[in-house]
């Protein structure tokens, strides 16, 4: 699956559209929807599967003017019905106690996992996709910590992310590359890891 590909698949998805649509239309600053949006819906088509509803959708902007929780809740607020997670990047710096981010793609770039920091937006109405670690981990079906988390204690979250959110139940063909990429040694839930690193 190339990234055509897949931007293809968000634009033949009449669900995708709706929501990217509106989310444009709030007019947010260097917005994205990321995650989750992109990354179910691919593997689900690459395992075969229809595409489950979401639990939430992330979109991600940076407006380092308009840094109050309220800009959130206003945004919420004018696209009911949607399971929302909406968040001004220029001050998740201070919930997850790092330096500041300098963008919303920058923010996207320290998500948890390789095949989560991807997402996509609207621009003159196509659908444009970014991914900050590069496409083969999504396309592989890799779940591998992003660079921010290949360390001890982020290694740990992202195997209790794959566990709390059902990943091995609902597409059991994952790759799980969670232990050091040095060590080509079985990860503690019996899959190999390997010694590639996304790009």
């Amino acid at each position: 699956m190339s990234e055509q590909d897949v931007v293809h698949l968000v634009e033949s998805d009449p669900d995708a559209m709706a929501v990217l649509r509106a989310a444009a239309d709030l007019g947010l600053p260097d917005w994205w929807i990321g995650a989750g949006f992109v990354r179910n819906r691919v593997w689900d088509a690459i395992s075969n599967r229809p595409a489950a509803p979401p639990r939430d959708v992330d979109l991600a902007y940076f407006d380092p003017v308009r840094q109050e929780p309220r800009d959130d809740a206003r945004a919420a607020a004018a696209l009911p019905g949607v399971p929302w997670e909406i968040r001004n990047q220029a001050r998740m710096h201070l919930r997850n106690d790092v330096e500041p981010y300098t963008s919303t793609l920058d923010a996207i770039s320290r998500w948890p996992e390789t095949a989560t920091c991807v997402a996509v937006t609207l621009r003159g109405g196509s659908v444009r996709l970014v991914c900050c670690h590069g496409l083969d981990d999504l396309v592989e079906m890799v779940v591998r910590p992003s660079p921010a988390f290949r360390n001890p204690a982020g290694r740990t979250l992202v195997r209790r992310r794959v566990d709390a959110k059902g990943w091995r139940e609902r597409w059991p063909e994952l790759r799980r590359e969670i232990s050091h990429a040095s060590r080509a040694r079985p990860d503690d839930e019996g899959h190999r890891t390997g010694g590639r690193d996304p790009g």
